[in-house]
């Protein structure tokens, strides 16, 4: 293993290739005119590590999301925050942000990647009501409105605007914060018609496990 890999799993938030290669990795270029790019991976190489980011519709390495570095700097010292105290109650090595690779966890990787999509054609101005509202759901929540989310719009760039990427933009961003508790987030009505396992619906466990599609 480089030097290289050993560093990209050193400052990795939670990923341990023993326990399940499926892992998220956030691409922070060096100059800030190029976007940060988030991209979902199923396989892992003790040698070469994640393999390359594509906008294939299928496969390995699938690139979800494009964010702007100003939107990426909105949101990145909350969401290092917030995983790493779950980091450190599970008795895990914390993570950092990294010119380069940045690996996830699958779980992280899903939440950060739903917070995402909430921002990525928001106005700036309300990146900290998406924020708010995104720490208002438990993780499981999080999980499934990716997953819902990724199974029918989950492309970068085609599927960008459209059905339950849109809805999430909206009931992140638009969906007010409830005045007395900051944390507590209102699920809109388009969720509750969507039958999640919240609401009655499917467990999470009866999801379909989104590597069948590779």
């Amino acid at each position: 293993m480089s030097r290289a890999i050993e560093s990209q799993l050193k400052n990795s938030f939670g990923f341990d290739p023993a326990e399940g290669a499926h892992h998220f990795v956030v691409t922070a270029p060096r100059g800030a005119a190029d976007p940060i790019v988030i991209s979902e991976h199923y396989g892992w190489d003790e040698a070469t590590g994640s393999g390359e980011a594509s906008l294939s519709a299928r496969g390995d390495g699938q690139i979800r999301a494009f964010l702007p570095r100003l939107k990426w700097d909105a949101i990145a010292g909350e969401v290092r925050a917030q995983f790493n105290r779950r980091l450190k109650q599970q008795g895990r090595r914390p993570g950092s942000w990294q010119v380069g690779p940045n690996l996830l966890r699958r779980d992280l990787g899903k939440e950060l990647l739903l917070l995402a999509w909430a921002i990525e054609e928001a106005d700036p101005g309300l990146i900290p009501a998406a924020v708010a509202n995104w720490n208002g759901l438990e993780p499981e929540e999080r999980w499934w409105l990716c997953t819902m989310t990724a199974a029918s719009t989950g492309h970068a760039t085609n599927d960008r605007g459209k059905g339950w990427r849109k809805a999430v933009r909206y009931a992140l961003t638009e969906n007010p914060v409830m005045a007395h508790a900051a944390t507590e987030a209102r699920i809109p009505e388009f969720f509750v018609r969507a039958a999640g396992p919240l609401f009655g619906g499917p467990r999470w466990d009866d999801l379909p496990d989104e590597s069948s599609d590779v």
